[in-house]
């Protein structure tokens, strides 16, 4: 199969393509997702083998209008018509009981519930739209790895495997949506993004919880990123952090010649350390804001350099988006961190 590559001017054609079961990339204002008919089961299961994704790891459905999730969820509290209102469209996913045998179990994981978005994004909105039906939408990405930022990204790792990527650019946001729980008596976030809890409580006017669940083995996840390796490149992450460690961190690199390290870390960090000639230093910008627009873009090239084995990454305090930030970065570190016996042995 040959992946086109089409923009605003052709989404008639990845509507076409969409609406006779094919797989089109979209862009949203986090990450490009991988799209597919919704209603559409055979279509669905595709996206789970394009991606190499496990089949109990539940999918977003993306809509273009408030009236498609009044369709399918069995009901909207007044707590959910108050965050559509202010976020959507938006960064912000929200998971709904289902009214019975509305969407197939690929879709669902088999649960009595699916997550729902609206993208802010006029391309995938026009291609929501022009299809006629609501898009799954998981990131198109082979499953475990970093997030696509670009369709440079869905190509990379998707190319024949998908009929089309719709290129829009990069995406603005950079890390995938926050996922909230509102099938349940407290809403609660289950996985932290673009929407932070200070944000939607302030909406709310009353707590909410944001515990993080993980799931069991033998547990269905309500949300992608629960249960599953996430984000990872093929060098081991490592996190620092303090920002008083990364002499510590030059020293190691220059204890270990033989091995190409990469280092990200924002410009404050990067530009007062004399790092060895073994280091490979990228910016993640000025603060959390731009570290999260680009994390996901620097962890993909360094994937580019087979030789880097290491990669040691900026921490930030997990507020606002640094929540978020921290959540993708613990889980392509696999929670490792520069750690004290690494500090010792850069002595």
């Amino acid at each position: 199969m040959q992946t086109k590559t089409l923009n605003l001017e052709t989404i008639s054609e990845a509507a076409e393509l969409i609406k006779a079961g094919q797989l089109v990339a979209f862009p949203t204002e986090t990450v490009y997702g991988l799209g597919a008919d919704a209603t559409n089961e055979t279509a669905v299961k595709q996206v789970y083998l394009a991606k190499g994704r496990p089949s109990d790891n539940p999918l977003i459905v993306h809509i273009a209008d408030v009236e498609t999730v009044k369709k399918y969820a069995a009901s909207l509290s007044s707590d959910a018509l108050k965050l559509m209102d202010a976020f959507w469209p938006g960064p912000l996913t929200l998971i709904f009981k289902l009214k019975p045998n509305v969407l197939s179990p690929a879709v669902t994981g088999g649960l009595d519930t699916s997550a729902f978005r609206f993208p802010d994004n006029q391309a995938t909105l026009a291609l929501i739209k022009a299809a006629g039906v609501p898009m799954v939408g998981p990131s198109a990405n082979t499953s475990g790895k970093p997030s696509p930022t670009t369709a440079e990204h869905v190509l990379h790792d998707l190319s024949g495997k998908i009929a089309a990527v719709v290129d829009d650019g990069p995406t603005r946001v950079g890390v995938e949506s926050t996922v909230l729980d509102m099938s349940v008596e407290t809403p609660t976030i289950l996985r932290p993004g673009g929407v932070s809890k200070d944000e939607i409580e302030a909406v709310l006017a009353h707590p909410i919880n944001d515990e993080q669940h993980h799931v069991g083995i033998k547990e269905v996840p309500k949300a992608p990123g629960m249960k599953y390796k996430h984000y990872a490149p093929n060098a081991q992450v490592y996190i620092v952090d303090q920002p008083n460690d990364w002499p510590a961190v030059a020293r190691w690199i220059n204890h270990h010649p033989q091995e190409i390290v990469g280092v990200m870390g924002t410009d404050d960090i990067i530009n007062n350390i004399d790092w060895p000639e073994n280091a490979r230093v990228v910016s993640l910008g000025a603060d959390v804001q731009s570290a999260s627009h680009r994390l996901f873009d620097e962890l993909r090239e360094f994937d580019n350099h087979s030789e880097v084995k290491s990669i040691f990454t900026q921490a930030f305090e997990t507020t606002g988006l640094g929540e978020a930030y921290m959540n993708r970065l613990n889980k392509s570190a696999g929670q490792s961190h520069f750690d004290q016996q690494m500090m010792e042995n850069a002595d």
